[in-house]
Protein backbone atom coordinates (compact mmCIF):
# COMPACT_ATOMS: atom_id res chain seq x y z
CA UNK A 1 0.00 0.00 0.00
CA UNK A 2 2.82 2.36 0.87
CA UNK A 3 4.54 1.63 -2.42
CA UNK A 4 1.39 2.59 -4.31
CA UNK A 5 1.22 5.86 -2.38
CA UNK A 6 4.84 6.65 -3.16
CA UNK A 7 4.31 5.86 -6.83
CA UNK A 8 1.18 8.04 -7.01
CA UNK A 9 2.99 10.86 -5.20
CA UNK A 10 5.91 10.69 -7.62
CA UNK A 11 3.57 10.61 -10.62
CA UNK A 12 1.63 13.64 -9.32
CA UNK A 13 4.88 15.51 -8.64
CA UNK A 14 6.21 14.68 -12.10
CA UNK A 15 2.99 15.85 -13.77
CA UNK A 16 2.95 19.10 -11.77
CA UNK A 17 6.56 20.07 -12.39
CA UNK A 18 6.47 18.72 -15.95
CA UNK A 19 3.47 20.89 -16.79
CA UNK A 20 5.11 23.94 -15.20
CA UNK A 21 8.37 23.31 -17.03
CA UNK A 22 6.53 22.85 -20.33
CA UNK A 23 4.61 26.12 -19.96
CA UNK A 24 7.68 28.14 -18.98
CA UNK A 25 9.82 26.57 -21.71
CA UNK A 26 7.13 27.15 -24.34
CA UNK A 27 6.86 30.83 -23.39
CA UNK A 28 10.63 31.33 -23.36
CA UNK A 29 11.21 29.53 -26.67
CA UNK A 30 8.53 31.58 -28.44
CA UNK A 31 9.13 34.84 -26.61
CA UNK A 32 12.87 35.35 -26.19
CA UNK A 33 13.65 35.57 -29.93
CA UNK A 34 11.01 38.30 -30.28
CA UNK A 35 12.38 40.59 -27.57
CA UNK A 36 13.59 43.60 -29.55
CA UNK A 37 14.62 47.15 -28.57
CA UNK A 38 11.51 48.47 -30.30
CA UNK A 39 9.35 46.80 -27.66
CA UNK A 40 10.94 49.02 -25.01
CA UNK A 41 10.61 52.39 -26.66
CA UNK A 42 9.13 55.16 -24.54
CA UNK A 43 6.01 55.77 -26.66
CA UNK A 44 3.64 53.17 -28.07
CA UNK A 45 2.61 53.16 -31.69
CA UNK A 46 1.19 50.60 -34.11
CA UNK A 47 4.68 49.90 -35.48
CA UNK A 48 6.67 49.17 -32.33
CA UNK A 49 3.75 48.11 -30.05
CA UNK A 50 6.01 49.12 -27.15
CA UNK A 51 5.34 47.50 -23.77
CA UNK A 52 7.34 50.02 -21.71
CA UNK A 53 4.30 52.16 -20.77
CA UNK A 54 2.52 48.96 -19.72
CA UNK A 55 5.50 47.87 -17.59
CA UNK A 56 5.50 51.16 -15.70
CA UNK A 57 1.71 51.10 -15.32
CA UNK A 58 1.91 47.54 -13.96
CA UNK A 59 4.40 48.68 -11.32
CA UNK A 60 2.05 51.54 -10.39
CA UNK A 61 -0.86 49.14 -9.91
CA UNK A 62 1.17 46.57 -7.94
CA UNK A 63 2.84 49.04 -5.56
CA UNK A 64 -0.25 51.17 -4.90
CA UNK A 65 -2.52 48.13 -4.62
CA UNK A 66 -0.27 46.47 -2.04
CA UNK A 67 0.17 49.73 -0.12
CA UNK A 68 -3.59 49.75 0.41
CA UNK A 69 -4.36 46.05 0.87
CA UNK A 70 -1.36 44.81 2.91
CA UNK A 71 -1.78 47.09 5.97
CA UNK A 72 -5.54 46.51 6.07
CA UNK A 73 -5.17 42.75 5.64
CA UNK A 74 -2.35 42.31 8.18
CA UNK A 75 -3.97 44.50 10.83
CA UNK A 76 -7.28 42.66 10.34
CA UNK A 77 -5.51 39.34 10.87
CA UNK A 78 -3.73 40.67 13.98
CA UNK A 79 -7.03 41.83 15.44
CA UNK A 80 -8.67 38.48 14.73
CA UNK A 81 -5.86 36.35 16.17
CA UNK A 82 -4.49 38.45 19.01
CA UNK A 83 -7.53 40.32 20.32
CA UNK A 84 -10.53 38.07 19.66
CA UNK A 85 -11.43 34.57 20.72
CA UNK A 86 -11.10 32.00 17.92
CA UNK A 87 -14.74 30.95 18.37
CA UNK A 88 -16.04 34.50 18.19
CA UNK A 89 -19.00 34.93 15.85
CA UNK A 90 -17.39 38.00 14.33
CA UNK A 91 -14.32 35.96 13.33
CA UNK A 92 -16.49 33.28 11.76
CA UNK A 93 -18.28 35.90 9.68
CA UNK A 94 -14.96 37.39 8.51
CA UNK A 95 -13.58 33.96 7.61
CA UNK A 96 -16.73 33.08 5.69
CA UNK A 97 -16.58 36.42 3.88
CA UNK A 98 -12.88 36.09 2.98
CA UNK A 99 -13.29 32.52 1.78
CA UNK A 100 -16.28 33.54 -0.34
CA UNK A 101 -14.52 36.57 -1.79
CA UNK A 102 -11.44 34.47 -2.63
CA UNK A 103 -13.59 32.20 -4.81
CA UNK A 104 -15.25 35.01 -6.78
CA UNK A 105 -14.01 35.28 -10.40
CA UNK A 106 -11.95 38.36 -11.11
CA UNK A 107 -14.35 39.55 -13.79
CA UNK A 108 -16.99 40.00 -11.06
CA UNK A 109 -14.57 42.32 -9.25
CA UNK A 110 -14.12 44.14 -12.53
CA UNK A 111 -17.86 44.55 -12.92
CA UNK A 112 -18.14 45.84 -9.35
CA UNK A 113 -15.22 48.24 -9.87
CA UNK A 114 -16.74 49.53 -13.10
CA UNK A 115 -20.19 50.11 -11.58
CA UNK A 116 -18.98 51.56 -8.27
CA UNK A 117 -15.63 53.28 -8.85
CA UNK A 118 -15.90 54.18 -12.53
CA UNK A 119 -19.57 55.19 -12.76
CA UNK A 120 -20.98 55.77 -9.26
CA UNK A 121 -17.93 57.60 -7.84
CA UNK A 122 -17.21 59.02 -11.31
CA UNK A 123 -13.51 58.08 -11.16
CA UNK A 124 -13.72 56.95 -14.79
CA UNK A 125 -11.28 54.43 -16.28
CA UNK A 126 -8.19 55.41 -14.35
CA UNK A 127 -5.27 54.18 -12.29
CA UNK A 128 -7.10 54.88 -9.03
CA UNK A 129 -10.12 52.81 -10.15
CA UNK A 130 -7.85 49.91 -11.06
CA UNK A 131 -5.85 50.18 -7.82
CA UNK A 132 -8.95 50.18 -5.61
CA UNK A 133 -10.40 47.21 -7.50
CA UNK A 134 -7.28 45.02 -7.23
CA UNK A 135 -6.87 46.05 -3.57
CA UNK A 136 -10.30 44.60 -2.79
CA UNK A 137 -9.56 41.56 -4.96
CA UNK A 138 -6.34 40.52 -3.14
CA UNK A 139 -7.47 41.53 0.35
CA UNK A 140 -9.01 38.11 1.22
CA UNK A 141 -5.76 36.33 0.28
CA UNK A 142 -3.70 38.62 2.48
CA UNK A 143 -6.10 38.32 5.43
CA UNK A 144 -6.22 34.53 5.34
CA UNK A 145 -2.48 34.03 4.79
CA UNK A 146 -1.63 36.51 7.54
CA UNK A 147 -4.11 34.86 9.91
CA UNK A 148 -2.65 31.41 9.29
CA UNK A 149 0.88 32.74 9.74
CA UNK A 150 -0.02 34.34 13.08
CA UNK A 151 -1.82 31.21 14.28
CA UNK A 152 1.30 29.14 13.57
CA UNK A 153 3.41 31.24 15.94
CA UNK A 154 3.95 29.31 19.16
CA UNK A 155 2.18 30.66 22.23
CA UNK A 156 5.45 30.28 24.15
CA UNK A 157 6.72 33.37 22.37
CA UNK A 158 3.73 35.39 23.51
CA UNK A 159 3.84 34.11 27.09
CA UNK A 160 7.58 34.67 27.35
CA UNK A 161 7.29 38.25 26.12
CA UNK A 162 4.38 39.00 28.45
CA UNK A 163 6.22 37.41 31.38
CA UNK A 164 9.18 39.73 30.78
CA UNK A 165 6.88 42.74 31.15
CA UNK A 166 6.14 43.59 27.53
CA UNK A 167 2.63 44.78 26.78
CA UNK A 168 0.25 43.15 24.31
CA UNK A 169 0.97 45.64 21.54
CA UNK A 170 4.75 45.40 21.97
CA UNK A 171 4.54 41.60 21.99
CA UNK A 172 2.57 41.58 18.77
CA UNK A 173 4.90 43.88 16.84
CA UNK A 174 8.26 42.82 18.31
CA UNK A 175 7.75 39.08 18.82
CA UNK A 176 4.71 37.64 17.04
CA UNK A 177 4.79 39.63 13.80
CA UNK A 178 8.49 38.95 12.99
CA UNK A 179 7.93 35.24 13.58
CA UNK A 180 4.90 35.25 11.28
CA UNK A 181 6.54 37.40 8.61
CA UNK A 182 7.55 34.56 6.23
CA UNK A 183 3.92 33.41 6.01
CA UNK A 184 2.71 36.98 5.53
CA UNK A 185 5.29 37.53 2.78
CA UNK A 186 4.01 34.40 1.04
CA UNK A 187 0.53 35.94 0.93
CA UNK A 188 1.96 39.19 -0.42
CA UNK A 189 3.87 37.29 -3.10
CA UNK A 190 0.70 35.46 -4.17
CA UNK A 191 -1.15 38.77 -4.26
CA UNK A 192 1.62 40.35 -6.34
CA UNK A 193 1.42 37.55 -8.89
CA UNK A 194 -2.36 37.83 -9.08
CA UNK A 195 -2.23 41.60 -9.66
CA UNK A 196 0.40 41.27 -12.39
CA UNK A 197 -1.53 38.52 -14.13
CA UNK A 198 -4.92 40.22 -13.84
CA UNK A 199 -6.60 41.44 -16.99
CA UNK A 200 -10.40 41.05 -16.76
CA UNK A 201 -10.87 43.33 -13.73
CA UNK A 202 -8.47 45.97 -15.06
CA UNK A 203 -9.95 46.19 -18.53
CA UNK A 204 -13.20 47.43 -16.94
CA UNK A 205 -11.56 49.80 -14.45
CA UNK A 206 -8.08 50.82 -15.59
CA UNK A 207 -8.89 50.82 -19.28
CA UNK A 208 -6.76 49.96 -22.31
CA UNK A 209 -5.02 53.23 -23.10
CA UNK A 210 -1.56 52.77 -24.60
CA UNK A 211 -0.23 56.01 -23.09
CA UNK A 212 1.77 56.17 -19.88
CA UNK A 213 -0.52 57.57 -17.14
CA UNK A 214 0.85 60.78 -15.67
CA UNK A 215 -1.63 60.92 -12.77
CA UNK A 216 -4.00 58.67 -10.86
CA UNK A 217 -6.92 59.95 -12.92
CA UNK A 218 -5.42 58.78 -16.24
CA UNK A 219 -6.20 55.53 -17.99
CA UNK A 220 -3.58 52.96 -18.97
CA UNK A 221 -2.97 49.26 -19.45
CA UNK A 222 -0.95 46.69 -17.55
CA UNK A 223 1.25 44.05 -19.17
CA UNK A 224 -1.43 41.37 -18.97
CA UNK A 225 -3.98 43.67 -20.63
CA UNK A 226 -1.35 44.65 -23.20
CA UNK A 227 -0.69 40.97 -23.99
CA UNK A 228 -4.43 40.29 -24.23
CA UNK A 229 -4.94 43.16 -26.66
CA UNK A 230 -2.00 42.10 -28.85
CA UNK A 231 -3.08 38.47 -29.01
CA UNK A 232 -6.70 39.49 -29.67
CA UNK A 233 -5.73 41.53 -32.71
CA UNK A 234 -4.02 38.50 -34.26
CA UNK A 235 -1.26 40.57 -35.89
CA UNK A 236 1.17 40.68 -32.99
CA UNK A 237 1.34 37.12 -31.66
CA UNK A 238 5.15 37.20 -31.53
CA UNK A 239 5.06 40.42 -29.52
CA UNK A 240 2.46 38.88 -27.21
CA UNK A 241 4.85 36.00 -26.47
CA UNK A 242 7.62 38.54 -25.78
CA UNK A 243 5.27 40.31 -23.36
CA UNK A 244 4.60 36.99 -21.62
CA UNK A 245 8.36 36.58 -21.07
CA UNK A 246 8.55 40.02 -19.47
CA UNK A 247 5.57 39.20 -17.23
CA UNK A 248 7.28 36.00 -16.12
CA UNK A 249 10.52 37.82 -15.36
CA UNK A 250 8.68 40.60 -13.53
CA UNK A 251 6.89 38.12 -11.27
CA UNK A 252 10.19 36.40 -10.43
CA UNK A 253 11.97 39.70 -9.72
CA UNK A 254 9.17 41.13 -7.55
CA UNK A 255 8.90 37.86 -5.61
CA UNK A 256 12.65 37.88 -4.96
CA UNK A 257 12.51 41.51 -3.82
CA UNK A 258 9.55 40.77 -1.50
CA UNK A 259 11.34 37.81 0.06
CA UNK A 260 14.55 39.81 0.50
CA UNK A 261 12.73 42.71 2.17
CA UNK A 262 10.82 40.30 4.42
CA UNK A 263 14.02 38.62 5.60
CA UNK A 264 15.69 41.97 6.25
CA UNK A 265 12.72 43.26 8.25
CA UNK A 266 12.51 40.03 10.25
CA UNK A 267 16.24 40.11 10.99
CA UNK A 268 16.15 43.72 12.21
CA UNK A 269 13.08 43.03 14.34
CA UNK A 270 14.79 40.10 16.07
CA UNK A 271 17.96 42.13 16.67
CA UNK A 272 15.92 44.77 18.47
Amino acid sequence: MRNYRKILTKIATFITFGTLFFIVAYILINGLPNLTPQLFEWKYNTTNVSMLPSIITTLYIVVLGLLISVPIGVFTAIFMVEYLDSQNVFIRIIRLATDTLSAIPSIVYGLFGMLFFVYYLDLKNSVISGVLTVSIMVLPVIIRSSEEALLNVRNDYRWGSLALGAGRLRTVFRVVLPAALPGIISGVVLSTGRIIGESAALIYTLGTSTKLPTSLSNSGRTLSVHMYMLSGEGRFIDQAFATAVVILLMVLILNAISSFIGKKIAGKSYMK
